[in-house]
């Protein structure tokens, strides 16, 4: 299998970062802030559902991404948690009514990961700086975010263990997708923060004095829990540095929409 890559496209106007080599039942991709209606600090694409943009602008715009992965019919299905920047992961087994269902209930409680092994059930958790997390093998996915507070929980490496597990393939065969989050050059941290983070994951971590490179925590998260690091495609482009194209809660001062991470299993 080809090592993965992220390469930025568009579909069906709206613009996007995912990976032709990806498993062929799998669609996903990281969403960019333009193709959509929404207004304002909103403008275009925002995704995300508590951050006071019109809701209805919001479900049309969740409804262009899944038009563009191919999966316009399966938005009643859609999983989007309310993150809470912990370690919590749902899975979703079936594609069943009630299973989506106890499913989208369950996240909505709190979770910020999703694995799922079920055919026709997108799932998008959504971004303004903090990591997204595309896990994918044959069969299965996970969507993750991992916000400073997730990354030290390692997050990443439990729904990578997670979906090996539910899937039966080891996780030395899972493909990672780190997409576009707020850079080290971005991202000045608490001295303390930046000395715990230091000693977790090595001083590769810390730029400067306290700038973090979040990107490379969780690269390393998911090194340990066994995903070779040549199965790790990372976008490194700022979210804060590039508001033209992402939303950056530290950019733009907390008043902005939310990009996001969108994942579907496309079957019959």
């Amino acid at each position: 299998m080809p090592e993965p890559a992220l390469t930025r496209y568009q579909s069906k106007g709206v613009t996007l970062l995912g990976d032709e080599h990806v498993p062929q039942e799998v669609a996903f991709a990281f969403t960019e802030r333009t193709g959509g209606v929404s207004r304002g600090c909103y403008a275009s694409l925002n995704l995300g559902g508590a951050c006071g943009d019109d809701p209805s602008c919001v479900e049309e715009n969740r409804r262009r991404v899944l038009v563009a992965i191919g999966a316009e019919d399966h938005l009643s299905a859609l999983v989007n948690p309310h993150q809470v920047h912990g370690d919590k992961v749902v899975v979703v087994r079936s594609s069943n009514a009630d299973a989506v269902r106890a499913a989208q209930e369950a996240a909505t409680s709190g979770a910020d990961a999703i694995v799922c092994t079920a055919p026709n059930v997108p799932v998008l958790l959504c971004f303004a700086d903090c990591v997204p997390i595309v896990l994918v093998v044959p069969g299965g996915f996970a969507v993750v975010h991992s916000g400073w507070r997730g990354t030290i929980a390692r997050i990443g490496a439990k729904a990578a263990r997670i979906l090996a597990e539910e899937t039966g393939v080891p996780v030395s065969q899972v493909l990672a997708y780190v997409g576009p989050h707020i850079g080290r050059e971005d991202y000045e941290v608490s001295p303390e923060l930046a000395a715990r983070f230091s000693a977790e994951f090595g001083p590769g971590v810390i730029w400067g004095e306290r700038n973090l490179d979040l990107g490379a925590a969780v690269l390393e998260v998911l090194v340990e829990a066994g995903v070779p690091r040549s199965s790790v495609a990372c976008c490194d482009v700022s979210t804060a540095s590039a508001t033209e194209r992402f939303f950056s809660y530290r950019a733009e001062h907390g008043s902005c929409g939310r990009h996001g991470a969108m994942a579907v299993m496309v079957g019959e």
